[in-house]
């Protein structure tokens, strides 16, 4: 049977928008013959909605200088808009710098076409289904685009902020508006479309065709999207967004703008997952286009700053629980729709709330499988806008999910297998807007700001592998299968982990050190390395849970506890070298836990001490760490929580056995010796002779120090658990060459 495919004319693209836009006129629409005709299709690439959160035509005009934007915005490669009446453009205005004029047009490269050359017009047809899924049409037009521009860098030829005429159709335009009566949903391999159908489908010139079912979206040779009409309900879910936006407004009112500007100078820096300019000119010219739960989030997020300079020194009088209960409901009618911003909004909510992160982590990582983040995007046909802001948004719901995972400890929702997000580079933090703290940022506070959250990417995937080798039932079950040879299975495994630790560690720049500071300048550093010392901890907590006095070898139980011991004093001295700038700042949401889990290791080591001695030693340390802790809660009340773990494994302890002392343990291990009942391996240790090596000070010659400390090899009173750490301004030196003879040491 023959089937005869009836194509329509290819839609042509209409003509490039000016940046002095004219007056809007209507649109007509196309019929598709013989198919239903869609009343909620994609707007075609001249639509000014081509970006998440891009502009719409408004009351706000751009300048009346068809090639003359300022000096900033030329720099920075976006748009110049001024709103009616202002003096300055809005990039300018908020940054709070002159708008000037003075620099020259730089020249521009264009391709030369032959006067007699026809414009190349696409063919569209349908293919059989054993023809290779190739379109090198689609390929040959990306390629065409950028043949003129082939010496600019790739920052130069994709701007923050695309002109509407050359942004191709966006998957999520991130804004509350007419659009939003439509629903995107990444089209998977095993569902109930088949991919070697949908290659029979007839595009058009952006990608579309329209079906019984919605229209199919294809961003490469690979990808196909649904959209889908909105759904009854719809309807009621608007207005219901629609009344919370003006009530969030209404009680923030009229301290909407400043918090806004708080935002972005404390917590976008540090978790940078909107694209700055492009959401400040939806909220500037109206914040009813904002989504109200995103709004809200970063509302509450910013109320922690409020009252930071001195012309807010009076608190808002604002009812916070309001807020929030206005947030969270606006919240739970996004998760019924898959947007960027639920994400976005779900994402700051959990940075900022008090509640049980777990079930709403699992809700935006299934929201954001729906909208294609565990994908690569590097390829997809949509604005350079959309990609860096799918690319980050995807690696901060992959932290979101992996930190999550570990406080909760839960299984992880992503997995390895199932994503292919390439790593964030320099390009995708263009569009950074970074607000000094009382003052202007300067280009260092904007690398700063993009090395914090692409050095966290990296260290959140080796939490990954320790959560996914060690903490993983499958995991469990293989050690304790493997008996007295747990311990070593577990170090084998850990040794390839402690090198990308210290690998890591090595790469970091001055810039993210702890003493790398301006004084009364917020600085976020601080949860960068405390996420290191949760990871080291959670690699070192596995193995000194493995280990057991009646089985273990007695040498191999030493050097692990040696270990395990250092990183923890490592970490209580991280917390006492902390500032008010590392204090005040932002903290990841994960760090509450965290510093608990520090409290929680010192709990395991003390009751898994082999004498009354050592577990004496953390007992005193835990309790200066609770007085740290205690302390620093007056400026970063988070820390309250570790108190309270703190003091609800110091009421488990209570019910510990008396553990005796080193006399005893060196008594009976000498009786041991002279009935021929000692370890054979022990009496051939060159170090300890036959001796009984726990009955020895850890010394830095095991090479277990941490690469951020060293070990002082003196002790006091010849009490080998009195041994002092001394930080070095985590500089990097000799020590860190050693902390991985730990494993040579334990024959791995």
């Amino acid at each position: 049977m023959t089937t005869v495919a009836s194509l329509h004319p290819p839609l042509m693209r209409p003509a490039p928008v000016p940046i002095a836009p004219a007056p809007p006129h209507s649109k007509s629409s196309v019929a598709y013959p013989g198919r239903f005709t869609p009343q909620h299709s994609i707007p075609m690439a001249s639509s000014p909605n081509a970006a998440p959160y891009a502009s719409a035509p408004t009351t706000a005009t751009t300048q009346n200088r068809r090639e003359r934007p300022c000096d900033a915005c030329r720099k920075r490669k976006s748009r110049c808009v001024v709103h009616e009446g202002a003096q300055a453009c809005l990039l300018c205005e908020f940054q709070k710098q002159a708008c000037t004029f003075v620099q020259s047009p730089q020249p521009r490269k264009r391709r030369l076409n032959s006067g007699d050359e026809a414009p190349q017009e696409r063919v569209v047809r349908r293919r059989s289904p054993g023809e290779s899924p190739s379109r090198p049409d689609l390929s040959q037009r990306q390629s065409t685009k950028s043949e003129g521009s082939a010496s600019l860098t790739l920052s130069e030829r994709l701007p923050a902020v695309e002109r509407a005429d050359e942004s191709p159709p966006p998957l999520d335009s991130g804004r509350r508006d007419a659009r939003m009566d439509r629903q995107v949903q990444h089209i998977g391999h095993s569902g109930e479309f088949e991919h070697r159908l949908l290659d029979l489908s007839t595009f058009d010139e952006d990608d579309q065709s329209p079906t019984s079912r919605g229209i199919l979206r294809r961003v490469n040779e690979q990808d196909t999207f649904l959209v889908l009409p909105q759904q009854p309900s719809g309807t009621f879910l608007d207005q219901d967004e629609a009344n919370l936006s003006k009530a969030i407004e209404s009680l923030v009112a009229p301290h909407g703008p400043e918090l806004v500007d708080i935002f972005f100078s404390v917590v976008h820096p540090s978790f940078p997952i909107l694209h700055g300019q492009a959401f400040l000119e939806t909220h500037e010219r109206n914040p009813q286009e904002t989504p109200p739960a995103l709004l809200g989030a970063m509302y509450m997020l910013a109320l922690r700053w409020w009252s930071r300079k001195a012309d807010r020194s009076s608190q808002i009088a604002l009812n916070v629980d309001e807020l929030t209960r206005l947030t969270s409901r606006s919240l739970d009618i996004a998760v019924h729709r898959q947007r960027l911003s639920t994400i976005q909004a779900g994402l700051l909510f959990l940075q900022s709330s008090e509640q049980d992160s777990w079930p709403l982590t699992a809700q935006l990582v299934a929201i954001g499988q729906g909208l294609g983040l565990h994908l690569d995007s590097s390829n997809w046909r949509i604005s350079h806008q959309e990609r860096v802001v799918r690319r980050r948004l995807a690696w901060a719901l992959f932290m979101q999910d992996k930190w999550s995972s570990l406080i909760h400890g839960r299984p992880s929702h992503i997995v390895k297998s199932s994503w292919s997000v390439k790593p964030v580079n320099d390009d995708d933090f263009a569009d950074i807007i970074v607000r000094g703290d009382r003052e202007e940022a300067t280009e260092e506070d904007k690398e700063k700001a993009m090395m914090l959250f692409g050095h966290m990417i990296p260290l959140t995937e080796i939490l990954s592998e320790v959560l996914d080798t060690f903490y993983t039932l499958q995991a469990i079950r293989e050690i304790d299968e493997a008996g007295s040879n747990g311990t070593k299975l577990i170090l084998e495994h850990a040794k390839p982990i402690q090198i990308k630790l210290k690998d890591w560690f090595a790469r970091l720049p001055p810039c993210l050190r702890m003493d790398s500071i301006t004084p009364n300048k917020l600085s976020s550093t601080g949860y960068l390395h405390l996420a290191y010392f949760a990871t080291e901890i959670t690699l070192h907590r596995r193995i000194v849970r493995s280990l057991a006095p009646g089985t273990t070898d007695p040498y191999l139980l030493h050097i692990c506890r040696s270990a395990a011991k250092t990183r923890l004093i490592s970490a209580m001295d991280f917390i006492n070298r902390m500032k008010p700038e590392h204090l005040q700042s932002f903290w990841y949401f994960s760090s509450t836990v965290s510093f608990a889990l520090i409290g929680t290791f010192g709990g395991l080591l003390l009751a898994t001490a082999p004498s009354c001695e050592e577990a004496e030693f953390y007992r005193c340390r835990l309790a200066e760490y609770r007085w740290t802790l205690t302390v620093s809660s007056k400026s970063a009340p988070f820390m309250g929580f570790a108190v309270d773990m703190l003091d609800t494994s110091s009421d488990l302890l209570q019910n510990l056995e008396e553990k005796p002392s080193i006399e005893w343990l060196r008594a009976n291990a000498e009786v041991r010796i002279e009935q021929g009942q000692g370890d054979e391996d022990m009496a051939d240790e060159p170090t300890h002779s036959s001796e009984h090596p726990m009955l020895y000070a850890p010394s830095t010659a095991s090479g277990l120090a941490s690469p951020s400390t060293t070990m002082s090899s003196g002790s006091s009173g010849g009490d080998p658990y009195t041994a002092s750490t001394t930080m070095d301004g985590y500089e990097l030196h000799t020590g860190q060459s050693e902390s991985l003879d730990f494993f040579s040491k334990a024959g791995v």
